[in-house]
Order: structure tokens, then sequence, then C-alpha cells
């Protein structure tokens, strides 16, 4: 038989009402009922807080409102709750941990409106296998709409467009999500996508991704369009950590097109078809409060990919890494922040097939650097190799920069808005081949080309520039607009003295 004290925290949970329901409520409440409210609820912390080890059976988890989602769908998520899943005990602390933890994997998968309420009861005294430790769980998941459509324009970076966007959710009830996006702009001519991904195993943080896109961009620094048709797979994993994990395979059909009359070269030689078949592998671990406009933490992330080694197959074969981190330091309570970032990367030529004979990068894979969005104060891929009009892009690089944010006054320091000071730079090289007669490089050729162009990312000053400007994070995107100097520029580099505006996820 339970005792008066057992009765009385499982009274307590039983009577405690969800936070909507709470506040939807309190109007009608007089001063009266509202201390008796307030009362209760600092004594079912108080009992909560003294009875943390009494033990607790969780006989049954029920979930309430999920009419679309797959019963065997959410049993994944919910069945390790149960004490006959169990080969220890709860006690109520573990018990309400142990829930909670449920109820976030919950939301997380993007199919229920937050708030998701919890609450518990007594089973029915009346069932014979009823124990005076048994707990019900109730969980109220509200399922969101089945669709969202979204149109708009966007403009920043040299570029404008606009976009419709729609979302299908929980298509066979277990929280897999349909993604299609068309845009026209004016450098991204055309874009469309259409992607599916599902949680795997009812788990929110291991999904599997299928996606198929089509593009035209305009690429002016490099007098040519890029035509892209292709598709990629992947596995997106998180572990408990925080580290985030995508592999995948690509398989890409480009083309170098609409050529300007006055193309160099360089370009001129990649025009045309090839097709890319890859694997890659991303790692993120981001530690910041705020990823668009971080006032504390660190993030590092490095991104790999193989192509057209061994049975990948393609037209194009090389192994390609970059690798970035950014920290952010607050000056106490201030509002003050100062962030740092470094990136660098490399394309390593490979040979195709059964050739012995690496191939030269191409234009669609090389780096470009230099715009509002990496190193300010140059134009648009100003960094790096050109050959006549055309920024054609390199194989290695580094780039580096730091900012200091401050609040803006009388706007304050909780506000997404704030001013800038920075100074960044970078260097930008391409392999050169030692073969005198221009002829193929083979794989000693290679290694020699890469050393020497590692080496002279250390040769005299990068490309540097420095400025002041304005940061406004919104919750989509960062914007910003700059007043930027040039201080170091190297020959046949393009830079940008005077305002510029960005916008993007991702800045130096």
């Amino acid at each position: 038989m339970a005792s008066p004290l057992e009765d009385d925290v499982f009274e307590q949970l039983k009577n405690k009402t969800d936070p909507g329901a709470h506040q939807r409520n309190q109007d009608e409440l007089n001063a009266r009922n509202f201390a008796q409210h307030q009362k209760s609820q600092e004594r079912l912390v108080e009992l909560i807080d003294d009875n943390t080890t009494l033990p607790v059976t969780i006989s049954s988890v029920r979930i309430l409102h999920a009419n679309r989602t797959r019963r065997a769908f959410l049993e994944r998520v919910v069945n390790p709750l149960l004490s006959a899943n169990r080969d220890e005990p709860y006690t109520l602390e573990e018990a309400l941990k142990e829930v909670g933890e449920a109820t976030q994997k919950l939301n997380r998968f993007g199919i229920f409106k937050s708030p998701i309420s919890v609450y518990l009861d007594r089973p029915d005294p009346t069932i014979p296998t009823s124990s005076p430790t048994d707990v019900d769980v109730y969980i109220s998941a509200t399922e969101r709409g089945t669709y969202t459509i979204k149109t708009g324009t966007e403009a920043g970076a040299s570029e404008a467009d606009a976009y419709i966007h729609a979302e299908l959710r929980n298509l066979f009830g277990g929280a897999e999500t349909l993604n299609a996006h068309g845009s026209l702009g004016t450098r991204t001519r055309s874009a469309y996508s259409l992607a599916f991904d599902t949680p795997v195993l009812s788990n929110p943080d291991l999904k599997f991704q299928l996606n198929g896109f089509a593009s035209s961009t305009l690429k002016s620094w490099a007098s040519h369009e890029e035509v892209l048709k292709g598709g990629t797979s992947k596995l997106l994993w998180r572990s408990k950590s925080g580290h985030q994990h995508e592999f995948g395979y690509s398989g890409i059909w480009r083309q170098v097109t609409g050529l300007a009359e006055n193309a160099s070269p360089t370009v001129r030689a990649d025009a045309g078809d090839n097709f890319k078949s890859s694997i890659t592998h991303t790692w993120i671990n981001d530690k910041r409060d705020y990823p668009l406009l971080p006032n504390s933490g660190y993030v590092m992330k490095t991104v790999s990919e193989l192509a057209g080694f061994g049975p990948l197959k393609g037209d194009t074969a090389f192994f390609k890494s970059e690798a970035e981190s950014q920290v952010a330091l607050p000056f106490g309570d201030t509002g003050i922040t100062l962030t740092a970032g470094l990136r660098g990367g490399l394309v390593y030529p490979l040979a195709l097939g059964a050739s012995n004979t690496p191939q030269h990068s191409r234009i669609n894979d090389r780096f470009q650097l230099g715009g509002p969005t990496n190193v300010r104060g140059f134009r648009l891929s100003g960094l790096g190799p050109h050959d006549g009009p055309d920024a054609v892009g390199g194989d290695v690089y580094a780039a580096g920069g730091a900012s200091l944010l401050f609040p803006i006054p009388k706007v304050g320091k909780d506000t997404p808005l704030r001013f800038q000071a920075f100074v960044n730079g970078g260097r930008l090289l391409s392999l050169k081949n030692p073969n005198k007669e221009g002829g193929p490089m083979d794989s000693e050729a290679v290694k020699s080309s890469m050393k020497k162009a590692l080496g002279s990312l250390q040769e005299g000053l990068p490309s540097t520039a420095a400025g002041f400007g304005l940061v406004y994070a919104h919750p989509i995107a960062r914007f910003e607009i700059n007043f930027s100097l040039p201080l170091v520029i190297r020959a046949r580099e393009e830079a940008r003295k005077g305002l510029s505006f960005g916008v993007g996820v991702e800045f130096l």
C-alpha cells in the first residue's frame, strides 16, 4: 500500500498542467486561486527534490494526437522507457530524465508542434497487476501541417533571385520529408532540386537523404556558364557529443558552356562536358552559442572528396580536402566579441582509371577566393591565378581573418545588430608543371609541385584588407555592409576599395 508521501507526489505530478493551458487560463484566475497555484507548483518542486530516489515503475507510455504517425515508428522511441524493457529499476529522478530525453527526440523530428506536453498519472487501482510505484506517461504531441510553401526574393553577393520552396512532412508516417526548390536569378540563372530524407530506425540523429538537382550558373569572373545535372545520396549522423558526420556519393554531369568572346585559353581548354563520380565526407563540431553571430564557442569543419579513383570511374580524378575553424571570445558581459578564423584546402591530382598519368585539375574543381563572404576588400574570385580577364582558380589556398564586434549604442547588446572592425587575407596558388615541355605530369612531379605550392604559401605577405561595417544576423542568413581598404595586393589580383554588401551563412 502506498504511503501518504508517495500519494502526494503522484497527485502533484498528475495535476501539473502544460504551460500553454496555464497561460490560457491565467487571466481567468482570481488572486487567491493564482496564489494557490503558485504554492502548489512550489510544493511539487519541493516534493520532487526531496524524493529523487523514490522508486518508480513506468508501466505504459501513450502518445496523444499523433494520428498520422505510424505506431511502429513511435514505439521505437518510447518502448525503451518502459520498466519492463529495462534491466534496472527507475528512481523518480531517472524516470523524469528519460521521459524528457524521449520528448526532445520527438521534437527533433520536426513533425510535431512545440512545446510537446508531458504529464504522469497513477494507473487504475482496480487493475490487479498494478503496483503502488506504477506510473502511466502521457505525451501530447500535436502534429504540424503536412506541407509548407514559401516564395520570395533574395539579394546579396552580386546576385539576386526569386524562389519557390515546398516542403511535405511526415509523408509515410515516419517523419519523412520531401523538399522541392526552384529559383531564377541573375547569376544562378536557374536552380531546381528535389530532396527526400528519412530517419533511420526512428533516430532523429541518423538520417538517409537522396537529392536530385539541375542548375545553370553564370561564372562572369571566368567567362563561362556552368550547367550541372546529377544526384547525391547521403548518410547523416550526429554523435552524443554533438559531432556531425555526412558520408555520401554524388554523380554529376557538368558542362562548361556559353563562353564569352574574350574567354582565356585556360577556360577554353576546360570547355565541354565531363562526368564527376565521387565520394565525400564532412565532419562538423560546432560549439558556438549562435553560429551566425557567435558570442562564444568554436567550430571546426573538414570536407574531403575523392573523385574518379578506382571503381568510381567518371572523367575526372582528384582528392580534395578543405578545413576551417573559428573561435569567438567574449570580453566579459560587455557585448564585445573577438572572432578569428582560418581556412585552407588543396586539390591533389590523381590518375584516372587504369592510367598512370595524373590529370590536371579542372576549373570546376579548383578553389576560388575573394569576395564579401570570405576575403573582404577583393572582388569576387579576385585572388589567385588569372589568365587574361579570367579568374581560373587555384589548387592550394590558405585564408584567415579576425573581427571585433561591438554593440551599437542605444540599440543594446542583446540585438542581432553589431558594428565590426576586421582584417583578413589569403593566398591562392596553382600547381606548376615541372615538365619544361608542358607535357603530362607523373606522380613524382605532382608530389614535387604540391610541396612547392604549400611552401609558397609562406613566402611574402598574403593579400590583405582591413575595414569596418555593420552586421545583422537574421535567423536565415547573415547580412554585412562594409567599407574595405586593401592593404596588400599581389600582381594581377583584383582588389575592391569602398563599400560592399554580402549575405550568407559562413563568413571568414
